[in-house]
């Protein structure tokens, strides 16, 4: 397992396919829970700025998902609906009946899910770039099954490919930062790849199991109006992966929700303009203060 000390400590929740790792920072002010996203991400990649920035007003967990980070071995399939389950084993772990959830991507997708099916235990929500809202044009879509549906093109060739650090930089410029300037970018690079060296790459169980044939089997779109909570979308206006406008549509769904464009921000806006991002999720979680009077 990576070392994550010096972003706060760990902790195992134990589980019956394996244990979830996650990282705690902060021990004051409301809960936030912090889900990455697919493929070769983890905790400590999508939040390594977004912890000491919400610790300092908040409780703040950070989950690595089955089988990414330090939530490894671990023996079983983790679609949907386990991913749910995993977002309330670290709640009843932790003795948390309600939290902020903050969710990128595939995250994004789990945090908007765990809303609509659990209100009472979400206060709030972040939907940073979020996957179930989203649809593909014909042929495309069949073509994103047939990878789905085939370990050679979703697992072994990304492994093979990516265990060249020149192939992962070219896909975090392209693919996750829409061609422009990240602070730690060969930071990032080698944490990346380095990843990819002890553990392969590749698509995760909840994005082969998102897509059936023809349509989508995780498409969150028809239940975003039940989504009570006060809700919190932000997009890159360069994202390879999410198209920003899916992304302003579901926003529009949800009763009362914002939207924050990032310009010229791509898929991982997270790590590409970090002091943007942690300060509108800051401030959207800070309690509004009372009226003179009440």
């Amino acid at each position: 397992m990576v070392d994550t000390a010096e972003l706060g400590e760990s902790v195992l929740v134990p589980q019956p396919e394996g244990n979830l790792h996650v990282i705690t920072r902060g021990a004051a002010g409301t809960p936030v829970l912090l889900l990455s996203g697919a493929g070769v991400d983890n905790a400590a990649l999508s939040w390594r700025h977004a912890l000491p920035a919400l610790a300092a007003e908040h409780r703040v967990l950070a989950l690595d998902w089955p089988k990414q980070g330090g939530s490894r071995p671990w023996n079983g399939t983790a679609d949907h609906d386990r991913m749910l389950g995993c977002v309330t084993a670290v709640l009843d772990h932790f003795g948390l009946e309600q939290a902020a959830l903050v969710g990128l991507s595939q995250g994004g997708a789990i945090t908007l899910g765990y809303a609509v099916e659990h209100p009472e235990r979400v206060s709030r929500l972040v939907a940073l770039a979020p996957a179930g809202v989203i649809s593909f044009p014909p042929v495309v879509h069949q073509l994103l099954w047939v990878t789905a549906r085939w370990s050679l093109l979703n697992r072994t060739l990304p492994s093979l490919v990516f265990r060249s650090r020149a192939a992962c930089a070219w896909f975090a410029r392209r693919g996750l930062f829409a061609g422009g300037h990240v602070d730690d970018f060969d930071a990032i690079v080698d944490e990346y790849h380095a990843d990819v060296l002890r553990n392969g790459a590749g698509s995760s169980d909840w994005q082969n199991g998102s897509i059936g044939f023809r349509r989508m089997r995780v498409d969150l779109r028809p239940d975003l109006p039940r989504i009570a909570c006060p809700a919190l979308f932000i997009q890159g206006s360069g994202d390879a992966g999410v198209d920003p406008e899916h992304t302003r549509a579901a926003a529009r769904a949800v009763p009362g929700a914002r939207f924050e464009l990032i310009e010229g921000a791509g898929h991982w806006a997270n790590r590409q303009d970090p002091g943007r991002v942690n300060s509108l999720i800051a401030d959207f979680l800070r309690p509004l203060p009372e009226k003179m009077g009440s």
